[in-house]
């Protein structure tokens, strides 16, 4: 016979066994696709995920907006059914990101591109359009900037309006509503924007072939006096408050442009206004591709995941006429589409970076 102690232990043994067995058929359970990542990409996302939730017998798919960075971290926590079997992302995975990937067990990873978009600063339609270069913006946002006098040295921004910047921009106080550190809005808009305006500078172009951390530092670090407001990673109250306030500036994707036109209007940037054409053709300075990655260890144990990727990648979506043009999204080329679509439906693992 056992006596009390080895009941009790059995008792112990068999509620640890009868939780674990549940916690494991819960997460087998999930039945619906899990996404994260870029607000940029969102939009985007749902507009499939409600068209393949409507037309399919699957789930329409979980969706949150946690931003580029925030939602490739959550990817790569690694493969048990917690983690997400998507993430959008509005720049490519970087090295770092995807190393971390392997170590944590997420091994095989397919990167799909879908289109591109345009980086906008828009102001409210009550506003003059400003008419900005990118020398313009890394003089007014930048942390540190060359030195007024002449001098090659770098001084804490000392500029409080936009005609300080540039005597033919308006007195306007510089306040420029945009995406925090996690978004990869901001990361795009950094490289592209501030990083343009910073390399018109001879000097300072010439500091990245001496010291390329330093040279990021000048151009990716934004001022933390007002002048640049972090508004998280929602660009629809961006857009509020741009309404409400129409001195105020605001970053996001061109994407949210199109569908607030009524609202808002983009700047035009090196004598280029931010539209559908300009950006498809390369001519718009501050655009970028669009991604979402997969995390193949889900496909076969969550349902739906080769389904959804059938209609994200179909001609009736991200197509020249497609429901995402209509959206603002910007189509890739044909061998691109047909490129991608065949990384897709065929989970061809990304090799590297």
């Amino acid at each position: 016979m056992f006596n009390t102690s080895a009941r009790l232990f059995c008792l112990s043994v068999t509620v640890a066994g009868l939780l674990s067995w549940s916690q494991c058929s819960f997460a087998a359970d999930r039945d619906y696709i899990y996404i994260v990542g870029s607000s940029t990409v969102y939009p985007f996302a749902t507009v499939v995920a409600e068209t393949f939730g409507r037309t399919t017998h699957f789930k329409t798919p979980k969706i949150e907006s946690t931003g580029s960075g925030g939602g490739l971290k959550l990817f790569c926590d690694g493969t048990a059914l917690n983690t997400p079997d998507i993430t959008n992302a509005s720049r490519r995975i970087k090295k770092t990101e995807f190393d971390r990937c392997l170590k944590n067990g997420v091994k095989k990873i397919t990167e799909i591109k879908i289109g591109y978009d345009g980086i906008v600063i828009a102001s409210s339609v009550r506003a003059p359009r400003m008419k900005l270069s990118r020398r313009d913006i890394f003089l007014a946002l930048a942390k540190r900037v060359p030195d007024p006098s002449g001098a090659e040295r770098l001084v804490p921004n000392p500029y409080t309006t936009w005609k300080d910047v540039n005597s033919s921009l308006p007195a306007e106080k510089i306040e420029v509503l945009g995406p925090p550190p996690t978004s990869g809005t901001r990361d795009a808009f950094v490289e592209l924007a501030m990083e343009g305006g910073a390399r018109t500078f001879e000097w300072i172009n010439a500091i990245k072939k001496k010291d390329r951390n330093h040279y990021k530092e000048i151009c990716h670090t934004l001022r933390e006096d007002g002048a640049y407001i972090e508004a998280g990673e929602n660009d629809n109250l961006i857009v509020q408050k741009l309404e409400a306030n129409p001195h105020r500036l605001g970053i996001f994707g061109f994407s949210f442009l199109d569908q607030n036109c009524d609202i808002i209007k983009g700047a035009i940037i090196d004598g280029v206004a931010p539209e559908f054409e300009t950006i498809a053709d390369g001519s718009y300075p501050i655009s970028r591709p669009l991604f979402f990655y997969v995390k193949n260890a889900h496909v076969g144990k969550v349902p739906g995941i080769p389904e959804y990727l059938r209609e994200f990648t179909a001609e009736k979506a991200w197509g020249a006429d497609g429901y995402l043009a209509d959206k603002g999204l910007i189509p890739m080329p044909d061998k691109e589409r047909e490129k991608f679509r065949h990384d897709a439906l065929n989970l061809v693992p990304l090799g590297g970076l």
